[in-house]
């Protein structure tokens, strides 16, 4: 996303260039860490180019599987999914 030394990174867009295999999680019930962990395989997998990591790469590929799963649990957990109760915006009159 920017210039160094005259290479220029593309840019990716919300939504432009995703992966089919990759689902989107956020609902309204709790997420079973499961799904976020089986996304979290699918996205690293997607970003190293392999299916099932070589023996000498295993640990990092689970380390960044973990990372990733922890990160989207976060995620998932602060996200605020429609107004907070008793926040309805300014009534009108009419």
């Amino acid at each position: 996303m920017g210039d160094s030394g005259g290479t220029t990174t593309p840019r990716m867009w919300h939504g432009v260039g995703m992966c089919r295999s990759i689902v989107t999680l956020r609902s309204p019930e709790a997420v079973p860490d499961e799904e976020v962990r089986a996304a979290a395989l699918q996205f690293v997998r997607k970003v190293s180019g392999y299916r099932a990591p070589s023996e000498a790469n295993r640990a990092t590929f689970e380390r960044a599987v973990d990372d990733i799963a922890a990160s989207t649990r976060v995620l998932l957990d602060g996200l605020v999914t429609g107004r907070p109760a008793g926040k309805s915006g300014p009534k009108v009159s009419r």
